[in-house]
């Protein structure tokens, strides 16, 4: 993969089970830049500081600001409106889909995941983006 900058695409996880959390960093972490934050409002504070991101993975249910509330707060974001975000939950029903997706949201991925399909949606998402090229 050649990223477009020529460096690592940066992705940013939202994930407050330390298990789940670990499984993505080192599923990516070959082929991405990967900072995780167990909650929304820490991973929105990163991007305040400065810090720019290819993509970020949220999970839903995370304490002090969930992933709805956190596609929310970027979507509303004249800055931070760009940012795609693929949502990562154990809950699996269609209303909860729907509502992420009309919010904002780039992809939806149930737990438990397959690592290699997870990268390959984010490939996906980032090639229509612009981010990366085709491999």
């Amino acid at each position: 993969m050649n990223a477009v900058d020529a460096g690592m695409p940066k992705v940013v996880v939202v994930e407050d089970d330390p298990t789940i959390q670990l499984i993505v960093k080192r599923s990516l972490e070959k082929r991405f830049e990967v900072q995780a934050y167990t909650n929304g409002l820490d991973a929105l504070a990163f991007l305040h500081e400065g810090n720019n991101v290819d993509i970020i993975i949220a999970d839903l249910n995370t304490p002090e600001m969930g992933g709805l509330e956190l596609i929310e707060q970027l979507k509303a974001s004249g800055f931070f409106s760009g940012i795609p975000v693929l949502v990562l939950s154990g809950e699996e029903s269609t209303e909860s889909r729907i509502k992420c997706l009309d919010s904002g949201a780039d992809d939806y991925v149930v737990k438990p995941f397959n690592p290699r399909e997870l990268e390959a949606r984010i490939n996906a998402i980032l090639r229509r983006t612009g981010k990366i090229l085709l491999n």
